[in-house]
Protein backbone atom coordinates (compact mmCIF):
# COMPACT_ATOMS: atom_id res chain seq x y z
CA UNK A 1 0.00 0.00 0.00
CA UNK A 2 1.40 3.20 -0.94
CA UNK A 3 0.79 6.75 0.43
CA UNK A 4 -0.36 8.28 -2.37
CA UNK A 5 -3.44 5.99 -3.56
CA UNK A 6 -7.02 5.76 -2.32
CA UNK A 7 -6.98 2.20 -0.67
CA UNK A 8 -4.02 3.86 1.99
CA UNK A 9 -6.60 7.17 2.32
CA UNK A 10 -9.59 5.11 3.26
CA UNK A 11 -7.25 2.54 5.97
CA UNK A 12 -6.10 6.23 7.34
CA UNK A 13 -9.90 7.13 7.69
CA UNK A 14 -10.29 3.89 9.42
CA UNK A 15 -7.70 3.24 11.31
CA UNK A 16 -7.28 6.74 13.11
CA UNK A 17 -10.61 7.09 14.91
CA UNK A 18 -9.83 3.83 16.34
CA UNK A 19 -6.70 4.17 17.23
CA UNK A 20 -7.20 7.58 19.48
CA UNK A 21 -10.39 5.36 21.00
CA UNK A 22 -8.32 2.41 22.54
CA UNK A 23 -5.88 3.15 24.76
CA UNK A 24 -2.75 0.78 26.31
CA UNK A 25 -1.84 -2.55 25.06
CA UNK A 26 -5.71 -2.80 22.89
CA UNK A 27 -3.81 0.63 21.44
CA UNK A 28 -0.63 -1.10 20.49
CA UNK A 29 -2.41 -4.35 19.31
CA UNK A 30 -4.49 -2.00 16.65
CA UNK A 31 -0.88 -0.25 15.34
CA UNK A 32 0.63 -3.67 15.13
CA UNK A 33 -2.26 -5.62 13.10
CA UNK A 34 -2.97 -2.22 11.20
CA UNK A 35 0.95 -2.09 10.15
CA UNK A 36 0.82 -6.09 9.49
CA UNK A 37 -2.03 -5.38 6.99
CA UNK A 38 -0.47 -2.29 5.35
CA UNK A 39 2.66 -4.28 4.66
CA UNK A 40 0.89 -7.53 3.52
CA UNK A 41 -1.54 -5.55 1.07
CA UNK A 42 1.63 -5.43 -0.59
CA UNK A 43 2.49 -8.94 -0.47
CA UNK A 44 1.10 -11.08 2.32
CA UNK A 45 4.03 -13.81 1.93
CA UNK A 46 6.48 -11.21 3.22
CA UNK A 47 5.09 -10.72 6.24
CA UNK A 48 6.64 -13.84 7.94
CA UNK A 49 10.01 -12.48 6.87
CA UNK A 50 8.85 -9.09 9.11
CA UNK A 51 8.14 -11.22 12.16
CA UNK A 52 11.42 -13.39 11.95
CA UNK A 53 13.39 -10.19 12.22
CA UNK A 54 11.07 -9.22 15.04
CA UNK A 55 11.43 -12.37 17.20
CA UNK A 56 14.88 -12.75 16.55
CA UNK A 57 16.13 -9.45 17.43
CA UNK A 58 13.81 -9.46 20.47
CA UNK A 59 15.12 -13.03 21.58
CA UNK A 60 18.59 -11.58 21.25
CA UNK A 61 18.96 -8.74 22.80
CA UNK A 62 17.10 -10.08 25.75
CA UNK A 63 19.56 -12.51 26.00
CA UNK A 64 22.51 -10.12 25.74
CA UNK A 65 21.39 -7.70 28.43
CA UNK A 66 21.73 -10.28 30.93
CA UNK A 67 24.63 -12.20 29.56
CA UNK A 68 27.80 -10.94 31.89
CA UNK A 69 30.77 -12.24 29.75
CA UNK A 70 32.04 -9.94 27.13
CA UNK A 71 33.18 -12.55 24.50
CA UNK A 72 29.29 -14.28 24.62
CA UNK A 73 27.75 -10.93 24.32
CA UNK A 74 29.92 -10.66 21.15
CA UNK A 75 28.98 -13.74 19.52
CA UNK A 76 24.81 -12.50 20.23
CA UNK A 77 25.68 -9.30 18.17
CA UNK A 78 27.21 -11.33 15.82
CA UNK A 79 24.52 -13.66 15.14
CA UNK A 80 22.22 -10.93 15.02
CA UNK A 81 24.45 -9.28 12.71
CA UNK A 82 24.86 -11.99 10.43
CA UNK A 83 21.31 -13.16 10.39
CA UNK A 84 20.00 -9.69 9.36
CA UNK A 85 22.57 -9.23 6.95
CA UNK A 86 22.24 -12.67 5.72
CA UNK A 87 18.40 -12.19 5.02
CA UNK A 88 19.08 -8.74 3.13
CA UNK A 89 22.12 -10.48 1.13
CA UNK A 90 19.66 -13.13 0.27
CA UNK A 91 17.09 -11.28 -1.03
CA UNK A 92 18.64 -8.05 -2.41
CA UNK A 93 21.96 -9.39 -3.59
CA UNK A 94 21.70 -12.77 -4.52
CA UNK A 95 21.28 -12.51 -8.45
CA UNK A 96 23.74 -9.45 -8.55
CA UNK A 97 26.72 -10.87 -7.10
CA UNK A 98 25.77 -14.50 -9.04
CA UNK A 99 25.80 -12.58 -12.46
CA UNK A 100 28.49 -10.69 -11.37
CA UNK A 101 30.83 -13.93 -10.76
CA UNK A 102 29.63 -14.75 -13.83
CA UNK A 103 30.74 -12.12 -15.69
CA UNK A 104 34.01 -12.38 -14.03
CA UNK A 105 34.76 -15.90 -15.11
CA UNK A 106 33.69 -15.38 -18.23
CA UNK A 107 37.03 -13.09 -18.72
CA UNK A 108 38.66 -15.83 -18.23
CA UNK A 109 37.21 -17.89 -20.77
CA UNK A 110 35.01 -20.07 -17.67
CA UNK A 111 31.40 -20.53 -18.14
CA UNK A 112 29.49 -20.99 -14.82
CA UNK A 113 25.81 -22.78 -15.80
CA UNK A 114 23.79 -21.85 -12.92
CA UNK A 115 20.59 -19.71 -13.17
CA UNK A 116 19.83 -17.01 -10.81
CA UNK A 117 16.87 -16.92 -9.44
CA UNK A 118 13.82 -14.91 -10.07
CA UNK A 119 13.75 -13.52 -5.95
CA UNK A 120 11.31 -10.47 -5.53
CA UNK A 121 12.54 -7.62 -3.16
CA UNK A 122 10.53 -7.34 -0.11
CA UNK A 123 9.70 -3.50 -0.04
CA UNK A 124 11.46 -1.74 2.39
CA UNK A 125 13.43 -4.48 3.76
CA UNK A 126 16.66 -2.58 3.89
CA UNK A 127 15.02 0.00 6.64
CA UNK A 128 13.74 -2.07 8.70
CA UNK A 129 16.62 -4.58 8.81
CA UNK A 130 18.91 -1.28 9.87
CA UNK A 131 16.03 -0.51 11.90
CA UNK A 132 16.14 -3.74 14.05
CA UNK A 133 19.73 -4.13 13.69
CA UNK A 134 20.75 -0.75 15.69
CA UNK A 135 18.41 -2.30 18.46
CA UNK A 136 20.81 -4.77 19.14
CA UNK A 137 23.75 -2.84 18.83
CA UNK A 138 22.76 -0.24 20.73
CA UNK A 139 21.97 -2.85 23.47
CA UNK A 140 25.39 -4.60 23.07
CA UNK A 141 27.25 -0.83 23.22
CA UNK A 142 25.67 -0.51 26.84
CA UNK A 143 23.98 2.36 25.00
CA UNK A 144 19.98 1.16 25.63
CA UNK A 145 17.86 -1.56 28.00
CA UNK A 146 16.22 -4.14 26.39
CA UNK A 147 12.65 -4.05 25.70
CA UNK A 148 10.38 -6.06 28.15
CA UNK A 149 7.49 -6.12 25.63
CA UNK A 150 7.63 -7.89 22.40
CA UNK A 151 4.03 -6.34 21.88
CA UNK A 152 6.14 -2.92 22.05
CA UNK A 153 8.75 -3.92 20.30
CA UNK A 154 7.21 -5.54 17.46
CA UNK A 155 5.25 -2.90 17.13
CA UNK A 156 7.79 -0.53 17.16
CA UNK A 157 9.55 -2.52 14.34
CA UNK A 158 6.86 -2.65 11.84
CA UNK A 159 4.86 0.88 12.75
CA UNK A 160 3.49 1.54 9.03
CA UNK A 161 4.14 5.41 8.66
CA UNK A 162 7.51 4.42 7.91
CA UNK A 163 7.74 0.66 7.93
CA UNK A 164 8.73 0.83 4.02
CA UNK A 165 10.60 3.74 3.19
CA UNK A 166 12.16 5.58 6.81
CA UNK A 167 13.18 7.55 8.23
CA UNK A 168 14.84 4.70 10.07
CA UNK A 169 13.75 5.36 13.73
CA UNK A 170 16.18 4.44 16.11
CA UNK A 171 15.08 2.50 18.75
CA UNK A 172 16.43 4.60 22.26
CA UNK A 173 14.04 7.45 19.95
CA UNK A 174 10.92 5.34 19.25
CA UNK A 175 10.48 2.88 22.49
CA UNK A 176 9.99 5.65 25.53
CA UNK A 177 7.28 7.02 22.92
CA UNK A 178 5.33 3.77 23.11
CA UNK A 179 5.00 3.28 26.67
CA UNK A 180 2.67 6.67 27.05
CA UNK A 181 -0.43 6.74 25.40
CA UNK A 182 -1.02 10.15 23.40
CA UNK A 183 -3.96 11.71 23.38
CA UNK A 184 -5.58 13.46 20.35
CA UNK A 185 -4.04 16.82 20.23
CA UNK A 186 -5.27 19.86 18.37
CA UNK A 187 -1.77 21.09 17.95
CA UNK A 188 -0.67 17.91 16.53
CA UNK A 189 -2.80 17.26 14.24
CA UNK A 190 -2.73 20.69 12.04
CA UNK A 191 1.14 20.34 12.05
CA UNK A 192 0.59 16.56 11.07
CA UNK A 193 -1.40 17.28 8.57
CA UNK A 194 0.58 20.22 6.76
CA UNK A 195 3.83 18.28 6.74
CA UNK A 196 2.03 15.53 5.25
CA UNK A 197 -0.14 17.94 2.53
CA UNK A 198 3.33 19.63 1.33
CA UNK A 199 4.70 16.06 1.15
CA UNK A 200 1.82 14.77 -0.90
CA UNK A 201 2.63 18.26 -2.98
CA UNK A 202 6.51 17.43 -3.27
CA UNK A 203 5.63 13.80 -4.64
CA UNK A 204 2.45 13.84 -6.65
CA UNK A 205 2.75 17.69 -7.82
CA UNK A 206 6.67 18.24 -7.99
CA UNK A 207 8.06 14.54 -8.21
CA UNK A 208 5.63 12.71 -10.45
CA UNK A 209 5.51 15.73 -12.84
CA UNK A 210 9.20 16.08 -13.29
CA UNK A 211 9.21 11.86 -13.95
CA UNK A 212 7.61 12.34 -17.01
CA UNK A 213 10.60 14.41 -18.44
CA UNK A 214 13.07 12.59 -16.68
CA UNK A 215 12.14 8.95 -17.78
CA UNK A 216 12.29 10.39 -20.88
CA UNK A 217 15.77 11.92 -21.28
CA UNK A 218 17.38 8.73 -19.45
CA UNK A 219 15.46 6.44 -21.75
CA UNK A 220 16.54 7.60 -24.72
CA UNK A 221 19.56 9.70 -24.20
CA UNK A 222 21.04 10.03 -28.00
CA UNK A 223 17.18 11.44 -28.88
CA UNK A 224 17.89 14.43 -27.61
CA UNK A 225 20.67 17.67 -27.32
CA UNK A 226 22.98 18.75 -24.45
CA UNK A 227 20.66 21.30 -23.23
CA UNK A 228 17.61 18.95 -22.83
CA UNK A 229 19.84 16.16 -20.82
CA UNK A 230 21.08 19.25 -18.99
CA UNK A 231 17.67 19.78 -17.79
CA UNK A 232 16.56 16.25 -17.66
CA UNK A 233 20.10 15.39 -15.07
CA UNK A 234 18.60 19.28 -13.33
CA UNK A 235 15.36 17.69 -12.90
CA UNK A 236 15.99 14.29 -12.27
CA UNK A 237 17.84 15.61 -8.75
CA UNK A 238 14.17 17.72 -7.84
CA UNK A 239 12.88 14.60 -8.50
CA UNK A 240 14.29 12.33 -6.20
CA UNK A 241 14.66 14.91 -3.36
CA UNK A 242 10.62 15.69 -3.79
CA UNK A 243 10.00 12.04 -4.01
CA UNK A 244 12.19 11.04 -1.03
CA UNK A 245 11.53 13.39 1.17
CA UNK A 246 7.93 13.92 0.43
CA UNK A 247 7.88 10.46 1.35
CA UNK A 248 9.59 11.22 4.45
CA UNK A 249 7.33 14.23 4.75
CA UNK A 250 4.17 12.16 5.24
CA UNK A 251 5.38 9.51 7.45
CA UNK A 252 6.87 12.57 10.13
CA UNK A 253 3.49 14.52 9.48
CA UNK A 254 1.51 11.04 9.87
CA UNK A 255 3.10 10.08 12.80
CA UNK A 256 2.82 13.74 14.15
CA UNK A 257 -1.07 13.45 14.08
CA UNK A 258 -0.59 10.30 16.50
CA UNK A 259 1.74 12.03 19.01
CA UNK A 260 5.19 10.44 18.14
CA UNK A 261 7.75 12.29 16.83
CA UNK A 262 10.59 11.32 13.87
CA UNK A 263 13.32 12.70 13.30
CA UNK A 264 13.67 15.21 10.61
CA UNK A 265 15.22 13.29 7.69
CA UNK A 266 16.13 16.23 5.21
CA UNK A 267 17.03 19.80 5.73
CA UNK A 268 17.88 21.87 2.60
CA UNK A 269 20.86 19.46 1.42
CA UNK A 270 20.74 21.28 -1.74
CA UNK A 271 21.93 24.70 -0.01
CA UNK A 272 24.89 22.83 1.16
CA UNK A 273 28.47 24.20 1.12
CA UNK A 274 30.19 20.84 1.68
CA UNK A 275 30.20 17.22 1.04
CA UNK A 276 29.68 16.66 4.98
CA UNK A 277 27.06 18.84 5.38
CA UNK A 278 25.48 17.41 2.60
CA UNK A 279 25.18 14.22 4.34
CA UNK A 280 23.88 15.78 7.30
CA UNK A 281 21.11 17.43 5.65
CA UNK A 282 20.40 14.30 2.73
CA UNK A 283 18.45 11.05 4.53
CA UNK A 284 20.16 12.10 7.45
CA UNK A 285 18.62 9.04 9.74
CA UNK A 286 20.83 6.67 7.16
CA UNK A 287 23.53 8.90 7.15
CA UNK A 288 23.90 9.06 10.45
CA UNK A 289 23.22 5.21 10.99
CA UNK A 290 26.14 5.22 8.72
CA UNK A 291 28.29 6.98 10.77
CA UNK A 292 27.29 5.75 14.13
CA UNK A 293 27.64 1.94 13.27
CA UNK A 294 29.86 2.06 10.27
CA UNK A 295 32.38 4.49 10.16
CA UNK A 296 33.36 4.94 13.56
CA UNK A 297 32.88 1.28 14.42
CA UNK A 298 35.90 1.54 11.30
CA UNK A 299 37.80 3.79 13.93
CA UNK A 300 36.19 7.23 12.20
CA UNK A 301 39.07 9.79 12.82
CA UNK A 302 40.71 8.22 15.57
CA UNK A 303 43.38 6.20 13.36
CA UNK A 304 45.42 8.50 11.42
CA UNK A 305 45.01 10.60 8.39
CA UNK A 306 44.78 7.57 5.73
CA UNK A 307 42.87 5.69 7.64
CA UNK A 308 40.04 8.86 7.88
CA UNK A 309 40.04 8.49 4.18
CA UNK A 310 39.41 4.63 3.77
CA UNK A 311 37.06 4.52 6.15
CA UNK A 312 35.32 7.27 4.40
CA UNK A 313 35.17 5.46 1.59
CA UNK A 314 34.31 2.14 2.88
CA UNK A 315 31.49 3.32 4.30
CA UNK A 316 29.92 5.74 0.89
CA UNK A 317 30.74 2.18 -1.30
CA UNK A 318 28.22 0.33 1.44
CA UNK A 319 26.21 3.44 1.54
CA UNK A 320 25.98 3.11 -2.33
CA UNK A 321 25.52 -0.74 -2.46
CA UNK A 322 22.90 -0.44 0.19
CA UNK A 323 20.62 1.93 -2.64
CA UNK A 324 20.68 -0.72 -5.02
CA UNK A 325 22.00 -3.92 -6.50
CA UNK A 326 23.88 -2.52 -9.29
CA UNK A 327 27.80 -1.60 -9.80
CA UNK A 328 26.04 1.91 -11.05
CA UNK A 329 24.74 2.20 -7.71
CA UNK A 330 28.39 0.47 -6.02
CA UNK A 331 29.84 4.09 -8.30
CA UNK A 332 27.90 6.24 -7.22
CA UNK A 333 28.66 5.89 -3.40
CA UNK A 334 32.33 5.68 -5.21
CA UNK A 335 32.18 9.07 -6.10
CA UNK A 336 30.79 10.72 -2.98
CA UNK A 337 33.36 9.25 -1.06
CA UNK A 338 35.80 10.53 -3.44
CA UNK A 339 34.37 14.23 -2.77
CA UNK A 340 34.77 13.58 0.85
CA UNK A 341 38.18 12.49 0.64
CA UNK A 342 39.12 15.12 -1.73
CA UNK A 343 37.06 17.95 0.22
CA UNK A 344 39.77 16.98 3.13
CA UNK A 345 42.42 17.50 1.06
CA UNK A 346 41.73 20.24 -0.70
CA UNK A 347 39.52 22.59 1.71
CA UNK A 348 42.83 24.10 4.00
CA UNK A 349 43.83 25.55 0.09
CA UNK A 350 40.41 26.54 -0.91
CA UNK A 351 39.94 28.41 2.04
CA UNK A 352 43.52 30.09 2.17
CA UNK A 353 42.67 31.13 -1.36
CA UNK A 354 39.33 32.72 -0.80
CA UNK A 355 40.73 34.63 2.22
CA UNK A 356 43.45 35.72 0.05
CA UNK A 357 41.10 37.29 -2.38
CA UNK A 358 38.90 38.45 0.11
CA UNK A 359 35.83 36.85 -1.39
CA UNK A 360 32.73 37.91 -0.54
CA UNK A 361 31.55 36.03 2.21
CA UNK A 362 27.76 35.62 0.10
CA UNK A 363 29.82 34.84 -3.38
CA UNK A 364 32.36 32.35 -1.34
CA UNK A 365 29.72 30.32 0.03
CA UNK A 366 27.40 30.60 -2.94
CA UNK A 367 30.11 29.42 -5.35
CA UNK A 368 30.53 26.72 -2.77
CA UNK A 369 27.07 25.80 -3.01
CA UNK A 370 26.99 25.59 -6.88
CA UNK A 371 30.03 23.54 -6.95
CA UNK A 372 28.26 20.76 -4.54
CA UNK A 373 25.06 20.66 -6.16
CA UNK A 374 26.94 20.36 -9.49
CA UNK A 375 29.21 17.46 -8.34
CA UNK A 376 26.31 15.96 -6.79
CA UNK A 377 24.01 16.07 -9.89
CA UNK A 378 27.46 14.41 -11.66
CA UNK A 379 26.89 11.52 -9.16
CA UNK A 380 23.03 10.90 -9.88
CA UNK A 381 23.46 10.55 -13.71
CA UNK A 382 25.02 6.92 -12.26
CA UNK A 383 22.38 6.58 -10.05
CA UNK A 384 19.71 6.94 -12.09
CA UNK A 385 20.96 5.50 -15.16
CA UNK A 386 20.33 1.65 -16.06
CA UNK A 387 23.91 0.79 -16.99
CA UNK A 388 27.02 2.50 -17.27
CA UNK A 389 27.04 2.98 -20.95
CA UNK A 390 23.44 4.88 -20.55
CA UNK A 391 25.35 7.09 -17.92
CA UNK A 392 28.52 7.36 -19.94
CA UNK A 393 26.17 8.07 -23.26
CA UNK A 394 24.48 10.65 -21.09
CA UNK A 395 28.03 12.27 -20.03
CA UNK A 396 29.31 12.29 -23.81
CA UNK A 397 26.24 14.30 -25.03
CA UNK A 398 26.39 17.00 -22.00
CA UNK A 399 29.92 17.40 -22.62
CA UNK A 400 29.60 17.96 -26.58
CA UNK A 401 27.17 20.59 -26.24
CA UNK A 402 25.64 19.77 -29.70
CA UNK A 403 22.17 20.74 -29.71
CA UNK A 404 22.73 23.06 -26.63
CA UNK A 405 19.53 26.04 -27.84
CA UNK A 406 16.03 26.09 -26.06
CA UNK A 407 14.92 25.42 -29.84
CA UNK A 408 16.12 21.49 -29.40
CA UNK A 409 14.42 20.89 -25.84
CA UNK A 410 11.15 18.15 -26.33
CA UNK A 411 8.07 19.51 -24.59
CA UNK A 412 8.95 22.95 -23.89
CA UNK A 413 5.42 22.97 -21.64
CA UNK A 414 7.00 20.22 -19.51
CA UNK A 415 10.22 22.31 -18.65
CA UNK A 416 8.08 25.78 -18.09
CA UNK A 417 5.56 23.84 -16.13
CA UNK A 418 8.49 21.59 -13.76
CA UNK A 419 10.46 25.49 -13.48
CA UNK A 420 6.85 26.96 -12.32
CA UNK A 421 6.60 24.14 -9.54
CA UNK A 422 10.74 23.91 -8.92
CA UNK A 423 10.20 27.95 -8.08
CA UNK A 424 7.44 27.05 -5.97
CA UNK A 425 9.41 24.78 -4.03
CA UNK A 426 12.61 27.06 -3.13
CA UNK A 427 9.96 30.15 -2.62
CA UNK A 428 8.79 27.80 0.76
CA UNK A 429 11.91 26.20 1.41
CA UNK A 430 13.80 29.81 1.12
CA UNK A 431 11.41 31.41 3.13
CA UNK A 432 11.02 29.07 5.82
CA UNK A 433 14.45 29.96 6.76
CA UNK A 434 13.21 33.38 7.91
CA UNK A 435 9.32 32.47 8.63
CA UNK A 436 8.31 29.98 11.41
CA UNK A 437 5.07 28.05 9.30
CA UNK A 438 4.95 25.80 12.29
CA UNK A 439 4.20 28.57 15.07
CA UNK A 440 1.92 30.12 11.98
CA UNK A 441 0.19 27.15 10.91
CA UNK A 442 -0.99 26.64 15.31
CA UNK A 443 -1.71 29.91 15.96
CA UNK A 444 -2.99 31.64 13.00
CA UNK A 445 -6.62 30.31 11.06
CA UNK A 446 -6.66 32.40 8.74
CA UNK A 447 -3.05 31.44 7.64
CA UNK A 448 -3.76 27.44 8.24
CA UNK A 449 -6.77 28.12 5.95
CA UNK A 450 -4.95 30.08 3.59
CA UNK A 451 -1.92 27.38 3.53
CA UNK A 452 -4.03 24.09 3.23
CA UNK A 453 -6.35 25.22 0.73
CA UNK A 454 -2.85 26.56 -1.44
CA UNK A 455 -1.92 23.38 -1.20
CA UNK A 456 -4.65 21.12 -1.72
CA UNK A 457 -5.43 23.51 -4.97
CA UNK A 458 -2.35 23.06 -6.06
CA UNK A 459 -2.18 18.97 -5.37
CA UNK A 460 -5.42 18.87 -7.68
CA UNK A 461 -4.19 20.85 -10.39
CA UNK A 462 -0.99 19.61 -11.14
CA UNK A 463 -0.86 16.12 -8.88
CA UNK A 464 -0.46 12.95 -11.14
CA UNK A 465 -3.05 10.51 -9.31
CA UNK A 466 -1.58 7.25 -10.61
CA UNK A 467 -0.32 5.92 -6.82
CA UNK A 468 3.11 5.83 -8.66
CA UNK A 469 5.38 3.99 -6.52
CA UNK A 470 7.90 6.27 -4.60
CA UNK A 471 11.40 6.06 -5.45
CA UNK A 472 13.01 4.42 -2.48
CA UNK A 473 10.46 1.59 -2.59
CA UNK A 474 12.76 -0.64 -4.47
CA UNK A 475 15.80 0.03 -1.68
Amino acid sequence: MVFNSLPFLIFLMLFLPLYFALKGKSRLWWCLAASYFFYGWWDWRFLGLIIFSTLIDFTIGAKMAIETEEDQRKKLLWLSVAINLGVLAFFKYFNFFADSLQEAVSVFGWQLSWNTMHIILPVGISFYTFQSMSYTIDIYRRDLEPEPSFLRFATYISFFPQLVAGPIVRAKTFLPQLRRDHAFNWDNLYLGLAQMLWGFFKKVAIADTLALFVDQSFGSPHHYGSLHLFIGVFFYAVQIYCDFSGYSDIAIGLARTMGYRFPVNFRTPYFSQDFSEFWTRWHITLSSWLRDYLYISLGGNRKGYWKTLRNLMITMLLGGLWHGAGWTFVFWGFLHGLYLILQRMLSPAWQKLHARLRTPKVLYGGLNILIVFSLTCLAWIFFRSTSFDRALIILERMASLEGFSWSNVINKFAVLQGGFLIGILLLVEVSSFQLDYRRRIIYQPVFRAFSFGALLWLIALFGTFGANAFIYFQF
